[in-house]
């Protein structure tokens, strides 16, 4: 192992306890330290500090980095045939922290909204109103009603709309019940009027038992809190945090809930109020994503194409913006989970924590350090740094147990802010750089149009994979609820794969994973395309693949030459320059390789002359642009100058030839350029003019 990382690795058995003093001289060495031990991790910290501290104000503290190798390779029933794995993950923890990111601002001054039940939402703010301002949104009494004393502002009336974030929430409510609470004394004369029981100690009226007698307005007598012939307003009033305490209401529906929120149907009550006590101040968080417009195939003239990132946020931080004909991002609400940028198909959105480049030399350095430590057909499962990593540790757990086998020799877990942030042109070339197989690890914390895009990449990815005539699935998805779930799930995955008897795959490739996506796509490509099983005997390397039309990003189209009139409006629409014109002759170009599928030219098309056929060209075709149609050019009948197509003309004159505006003469100058229509009109000795 130490000749596979080019240096001298120092064993120790207890240095957290009895060996600590050779920690803290390694630190006041100034050495780079990587610490295979996460569970001492803060203990370590405070060690590496105090000996900081003793040693004075110049001195400064080399990184310490900490990777795990007891449950992700030392625990496990093949933990003896794992010096290959924990190699590979001691090197990458070597490796330099990523490159810092702008980061978005939150800032709460504990404007707290309470929505729900009256009692309940008392009751919750007299174990917050120490830290947060708070205000209540009544839904009902609840089953004992609000105080009599007046001790928080409350609201009333219905909810229109909740929307925002930590520390710009904007609620819109409609005042619109007859009781108004401002001028309300509470002191009850209603409730005891009411002969319907319409009034509860929300001092609000359920107007669906209402009946309209009308006693409660006589008992309130001088106060006139009651007008069941109040004007309605709405009206908007700004907060810093919410907590929905509704039972079968939620003011956001969605998956990823924006920071700030907190619904008890989500979290539980103690995790609430702990959470919300600790959102008041100035809070950070990376900015995940960043977005280059001109590459975006969402929209062109007005036609949506390509919607793939909008449909699959399960945070709705991403919109269509079609005044300026792209989508638009709210990093206020962007949780990081990176989905959009694996279906995005151009690369127009990509994510940022950390950038593909980052991840290509990762991985690169997992699967080449692995490799020349003797090991053999490595497996790299890619999990979240939440759920899926509490997984992966109590796999570890159970095996240093008995009661589980715990992760393969082979099998290297690798961390991400979440699954789903690496996408097709990323699982190609960790398998380029040495992968035999490439796992996702997901729960239930994941969105369901996370999992579905997540499937139809691995659609993808197989179909290629197979066409190519490679063996078995290059990309599987484990989905479990529990470490024993995912045991046994790892444990038919790996006899599956055992049972191909595959001895190799295809070399592994040299180049670096370009921040581009169809660069670093692009690469992979090439790669499993000189090595294809069906490509190398072959006495002709070409190979048509046919691929799922669902997250297809790459593929051709067909045009129908008979209604095509070359037009060219396909070609101010496409985002990719996949299609192309020929300024020297009427002619319609196309380069299959920048072709991403997004279906703008198909839509934009005003004859329904183009359709898309997803596939992947095995064949240097594929880089080569190609006539897709061409016609003649059409010279002008009066002067002979050249100046459209004879398809267009054609088509002008079939569907205007019947106009009664377009009958003798002026049918004949259909077939003139422009200069030569204004002569012949002012020439004809029959024409109407008006001087």
């Amino acid at each position: 192992m130490s000749e596979s990382l080019n240096e001298k690795l120092t064993p120790a058995t207890l240095l957290c306890r009895k060996q600590a003093g050779d920690f803290v001289k390694a630190v006041q060495n100034g050495e780079a330290l990587v610490v295979a031990c996460t569970q001492e991790q803060k203990l370590f910290t405070e060690l590496a500090d105090q000996a900081l501290t003793a040693a004075g104000a110049n001195a400064k503290w080399a990184p310490i980095r900490f990777v795990n190798i007891r449950e992700t390779a030392g625990w496990s029933a093949e933990g003896k045939d794992a010096t290959p794995k924990i190699a590979a993950l001691l090197a990458a923890a070597r490796l330099p922290d990523p490159d810092p990111v702008t980061t978005v601002t939150y800032k709460s001054a504990g404007r707290l909204l309470i929505v729900g039940p009256l009692d309940e939402a008392i009751a919750a703010a007299d174990l917050l109103v120490d830290t947060l301002d708070v205000t209540l949104f009544t839904q009902g009494p609840g089953q004992k009603g609000g105080s009599q004393k007046r001790t928080y502002p409350v609201l009333s009336g219905s909810i229109e709309s909740l929307k925002g974030w930590l520390g710009a929430f904007e609620l819109t409510l409609m005042r619109n019940n007859p009781i108004d609470l401002d001028v309300c004394t509470q002191c009850n004369a209603c409730v005891t009027a009411c002969p319907e029981d319409a009034i509860g100690l929300d001092y609000q009226i359920d107007l669906l038992l209402c009946k309209s007698h009308r006693d409660c307005v006589k008992a309130c007598g001088v106060a006139g809190a009651i007008q069941f012939d109040r004007i309605t307003s709405s009206e908007k009033i700004n907060f810093d945090v919410v907590l929905d305490l509704r039972a079968h209401a939620m003011a956001f529906t969605h998956h990823a809930l924006p920071q700030g929120y907190v619904s008890i149907q989500k979290t539980p009550y103690a995790q609430a109020l702990l959470q919300l006590r600790n959102w008041v101040g100035e809070f950070e968080k990376p900015k995940f994503f960043s977005y280059k417009h001109n590459l975006c195939a969402h929209s062109r003239n007005e036609k949506v194409g390509c919607n793939a990132c909008v449909d699959v946020c399960s945070a709705q931080a991403i919109a269509s913006d079609k005044s300026r004909q792209q989508i638009k991002v709210n990093p206020h609400l962007c949780v990081g989970c990176g989905a959009c940028t694996t279906v995005c198909p151009t690369g127009a959105i990509s994510y940022n924590y950390p950038a593909t480049s980052e991840h290509g030399v990762r991985f690169k350095t997992l699967l080449s350090t692995f490799l020349k430590t003797g090991g053999k057909q490595p497996v790299l499962m890619l999990h979240s740094m939440k759920a899926g990593q509490a997984l992966v540790d109590d796999v570890g757990r159970f095996a240093q147990l008995g009661v589980a086998k715990g992760l393969p020799s082979t099998v290297i877990p690798i961390a991400l802010w979440h699954t789903a942030s690496v996408g097709l042109e990323m699982w190609m070339s960790a398998i380029a750089f040495g992968a035999s197989q490439i796992w996702l690890l997901t729960t239930d914390e994941d969105a369901p149009q996370y999992l579905e895009a997540l499937d139809a990449q691995i659609a993808q990815a197989q179909a290629i994979w197979q066409g190519l005539g490679y063996s078995g699935e290059c990309v599987i998805r484990l989905h479990t609820k529990d470490a024993k779930d995912l045991d046994q799930a790892m444990q038919i995955a790996r006899a599956q794969w055992s049972a191909l008897k595959v001895n190799a795959t295809m070399p592994a490739a040299r180049y670096a994973a370009s921040n581009d996506k169809r660069s670093t796509l692009s690469f992979a490509l090439d790669h499993w395309m000189v090595h294809a099983p069906v490509l190398i005997n072959a006495k002709e390397a070409s190979l048509e693949i046919a691929l799922p039309k669902a997250g297809a990003s790459m593929g051709s189209l067909q045009i129908n030459a008979d209604a095509c009139t070359l037009c060219m409006s396909c070609v101010s629409a496409c985002p990719a320059s996949a299609l192309q014109d020929n300024a020297q002759a009427p002619q319609l170009l196309f380069l299959e390789k920048n072709c991403v599928q997004c279906g703008l030219c198909e839509i934009t098309c005003p004859e329904k002359a183009i359709a898309l056929t997803p596939r992947l060209l095995a064949s240097p075709a594929r880089s080569q642009i190609r006539v897709v149609n061409e016609t003649k050019p059409f010279a002008c009948v009066r002067c002979g100058k050249e100046f459209g197509t004879l398809k267009a003309i054609e088509v002008m004159i079939e569907r205007l030839g019947g106009h009664s505006m377009f009958q003798g003469v002026a049918k004949e100058r259909l077939k003139m350029c422009s200069d030569c229509r204004v002569i012949d009109m002012y020439s004809s000795d029959g024409e109407n003019k008006i001087i």
